[in-house]
């Protein structure tokens, strides 16, 4: 997964499972609040964390105060990352000497990427923290805990040898069904490529796969609670070379076909993805599997050869223009987001010019695009031709605003046309129901709950904002909607 690729604003992550206890145990359950930071990975791993916890008597609470157990799921990606969560440690260094006036105990876990990087020095800097886990350890945690009670403190940052995903509890079905008709499945984590500004190598470790049989047992539990939408996640995700049932290794896209097997899901999708590792497997499976969707976040970062190459990601911006067009000969109407970092050390004007150039002709129905911030312990970090801030400001400015007219001319396109939608859930306004396209568009009808779980046909009417608003249609049309230019790449 591209270092600077899914860090988005944090979020407090309520993951609303409804978690049941033995019935034979009579002790009170002991409440849990999880704020997660960053990636789509940390949304997966809190929610095995809920669920490894659960069989200890957890149950989750949306409110840190009245907490037993708070748990900040970190990310280390941008600048500034731990010093985020230092804040929000101070502020429940408050509630745990509330708690305790109350005659409550409160344990603070540091979890995720920031307490790999940092282990010790958090609890030098946060005594008030109880737990430190890494991300590749958080099946240790009811251990951790215990560990912590009677010796004050537990730390563990090490890249255990054996294979966590071994060791977790399974999800209830109660907590699946809560949690909705999307789901995230890693299938992989680490990364080997070593992109000169990135910290996922060293905090998540080296490349591994989780067998076939694994995933697809995980798979079928999903289904059979519900869900419909299945996203597969890896820090590079496409690198997937999990052991089949044949014993061979198989590839991504052979993954994809047999998922697409599996009774009930109707939608698989996969992120993210290295430009270096799309092989013809998954080319073939966009272009033979129905179920899996016509929207690829492919990173690219830069549009010039020289910065990708001061950035080591081992591809050219004609390498990853070709990578396009393989896709777009495969699918009609596949459509692309990417990332890119601008002010990269020693980023020219010309440099920066190249990246417009590059979405200029790629054409994205989204993207993100951040400012390049030094992480510690990267090579990029000691590059010393730096890029100063008004630069990076004028050109992150430029850039956003190429990518968003992009988007708007994308989803306008719907504007008028028919397409499948799959239903999520209520939305805010009373009435509607708001669902997704196959790329990842929010769609609201106005419709009763039961609609829920099911793709149906839209016709889009309007757009507000990032949302399509339209009607549902009583028959699905002979031919296919019709696409923007930036989805063909015309």
């Amino acid at each position: 997964m591209d270092a600077q690729s899914l860090d988005f604003h944090p979020t407090s992550l309520y993951l609303g499972a409804v978690l049941h206890l033995n019935p034979g145990s009579m002790k009170p359950p002991r409440k849990l609040h999880i704020k997660s930071y960053g990636c789509q990975m940390n949304v997966y791993d809190a929610q095995r964390m809920v669920d490894t916890l659960a069989p200890e008597g957890f149950v989750e609470t949306a409110s840190a105060e009245d907490a037993d157990l708070v748990i900040l799921n970190t990310c280390h990606i941008r600048e500034k990352a731990s010093e985020k969560v230092y804040s929000e440690l101070g502020r429940l260094r408050v509630a745990k000497d509330e708690a305790a006036r109350e005659g409550r105990t409160m344990q603070i876990a540091v979890a995720g990427c920031v307490a790999q990087a940092e282990g010790e020095e958090i609890v030098r800097r946060a005594p008030v923290v109880d737990v430190v886990v890494g991300p590749q350890s958080y099946h240790h945690l009811p251990e951790l805990l215990k560990r912590a009670g009677d010796e004050g403190r537990a730390i563990e940052t090490e890249f255990p040898a054996e294979d966590k995903f071994g060791f977790l509890a399974q999800p209830k079905p109660d907590a699946i069904r809560a949690r909705g008709i999307s789901a995230f499945v890693t299938v992989q984590e680490g990364c080997d490529k070593f992109c000169t500004f990135c910290v996922v190598p060293y905090t998540r470790g080296a490349e591994v796969s989780r067998p076939v049989a694994k995933i697809l047992d995980d798979v079928k539990r999903l289904a059979d609670n519900g869900v419909r939408e299945l996203t597969l996640i890896g820090q590079n995700v496409n690198a997937y070379h999990g052991e089949g049932p044949d014993g061979k290794s198989w590839p991504l896209g052979k993954l994809l076909e047999r998922l697409a097997q599996v009774p009930g899901i109707a939608r698989l999708r996969y992120s993210t993805s290295h430009p270096r590792d799309v092989d013809d497997s998954l080319i073939a499976a966009h272009r033979d599997l129905d179920s899996l969707m016509p929207f690829v976040h492919l990173p690219v970062q830069s549009g010039s050869d020289r910065i990708l190459a001061a950035m080591n990601r081992k591809h050219t911006a004609d390498d990853y223009r070709r990578v396009i067009d393989r896709f777009r000969t495969a699918r009609q109407g596949i459509a692309f987001s990417s990332d890119f970092i601008v002010g990269f050390p020693g980023e020219t004007e010309q440099d920066f010019r190249a990246t417009l150039a590059l979405v200029a002709q790629i054409g994205y129905a989204a993207a993100y695009s951040f400012k390049y911030s030094a992480r510690p312990g990267t090579p990029a970090a000691d590059m010393q031709e730096t890029v100063s801030p008004a630069e990076m400001d004028q050109r992150l400015e430029r850039l956003q605003e190429l990518i968003d007219s992009q988007q708007s001319a994308f989803n306008k396109a719907a504007i008028g046309t028919t397409v499948d939608v799959l239903f999520e859930r209520a939305a805010r306004n009373a009435g509607q129901i708001v669902g997704r396209t196959a790329y990842l568009q929010p769609a609201h009808v106005i419709a009763s709950a039961d609609i829920v779980g099911q793709i149906l046909p839209v016709r889009i009417g309007s757009l507000e904002r990032y949302s399509l608003l339209g009607e549902l249609v009583t028959q699905h049309p002979a031919h296919a909607p019709a696409l923007s230019p930036i989805a063909t790449g015309a």
